[in-house]
C-alpha cells in the first residue's frame, strides 16, 4: 500500500521545511500553493516535484483541489504547521499494510499555544481524521474550519500529530482576524443573523466553555490567554456578520 501526503500552503517559509521533512518517507508529496511571495515554493520543490499553484477559494475547496492530485492508495492530509513524529510515522506505515483495517483513521493532535503544549481547553486530545483510503473521503466546502467527510467507519491511531499552531501573539491576532472574517462570510451566505448582544453573548459563552467547562484553567496562564483568544474570535465573527448583513440590506 502506498501513501500520498497532501499540503496546502501560502507564505509558510518559517514552517514548511520541518513539515515536509517529517513526511519525506512517504511515496508522494503534493503541495498546492496559493500565491506565496516568500521562499515557500522553492523550499517545497526541494522535497517534491509535485508543487502546483492556484488561487485561494477557502480552506475546504483548496484541500479538495490538492486531494484531486493524489495518486496513491492512501492519503494523509497535514497542514504546514504540523509535524509527523517518528512514532506516528511507524504507526501509519503499520496500519496501511495491515490486511484488515478501517478505510479512515483519526489521530490526536498536540497543539502548541505560545510555547505551551495544551493539555486541556478543548485542545487535547483534539482528534482529527486525516488518514484515509483515496476515494473514501473528501473535505467539506467550508471556507474555514473545514472537516473531512467520510461514510466509512473511522479507526483511531494512538500517536499524535505535533501542531506548532500559534507560537506568537502576532500569529494569534492575525488568525483571529482572518478566521473571523471567513466565518462571518460563511454565516452571511447562510442568511444567519447577528447583533451586538448576540456577539457579546457568544463571545462570553466561548470564554466560559474554554476556560471552565474544558478546564482551560489547568493550562496555566496560556489557558486563560487561549480562552480570551477564543472569545475574541467568536465576538468578532458575529460582529463582522452584523456589519455584512447591514451592508447587504443597504444594497437592496
Amino acid at each position: 500500500m502506498s501513501l500520498s501526503i497532501i499540503v496546502i500552503v501560502k507564505n509558510e517559509e518559517p514552517m514548511i521545511r520541518e513539515c515536509l521533512a517529517s513526511v519525506a518517507w512517504a511515496d508522494e508529496i503534493i503541495v498546492l500553493d496559493s500565491g506565496s511571495t516568500d521562499q515557500t515554493v522553492a523550499i517545497c520543490k526541494e522535497y517534491t516535484d509535485h508543487v502546483y499553484e492556484t488561487d485561494w477559494p477557502g480552506f475546504g475547496p483548496q484541500k479538495n483541489r490538492v486531494l484531486d492530485y493524489a495518486t496513491k492508495d492512501w492519503v494523509l492530509s497535514i497542514d504546514a504547521d504540523e509535524r509527523i513524529s517518528y512514532d506516528l510515522q511507524t504507526e501509519i506505515k503499520r496500519i496501511i499494510q495491515m490486511p484488515k483495517r478501517h478505510d479512515a483513521y483519526s489521530m490526536p493532535r498536540r497543539s502548541n499555544y505560545c510555547g505551551r503544549y495544551m493539555k486541556h481547553s478543548g485542545w487535547w486530545p483534539d482528534r482529527v481524521v486525516r488518514l484515509f483510503r483515496r476515494g473514501k473521503a473528501h473535505f467539506s466546502d467550508d471556507l474555514v474550519h473545514e472537516r473531512l467527510i467520510t461514510h466509512v467507519k473511522v479507526g483511531k491511531l494512538k500517536e499524535p500529530i505535533i501542531h506548532e499552531s500559534l507560537l506568537t501573539l502576532e500569529q494569534i491576532l492575525n488568525t483571529i482576524n482572518s478566521y473571523s472574517t471567513a466565518g462571518a462570510k460563511m454565516m452571511s451566505e447562510e442568511n444567519q443573523q447577528a447583533g451586538l448582544c448576540k456577539a457579546i453573548g457568544h463571545g462570553l459563552w466561548m470564554f466560559i466553555r474554554t476556560y471552565f467547562l474544558r478546564a482551560g484553567f489547568l493550562d496555566g496562564k496560556e489557558g486563560f490567554m487561549l480562552a480570551i483568544s477564543n472569545a475574541e474570535g467568536t465576538y468578532y465573527r458575529y460582529l463582522k456578520l452584523m456589519v455584512l448583513n447591514r451592508e447587504k440590506q443597504e444594497e437592496l
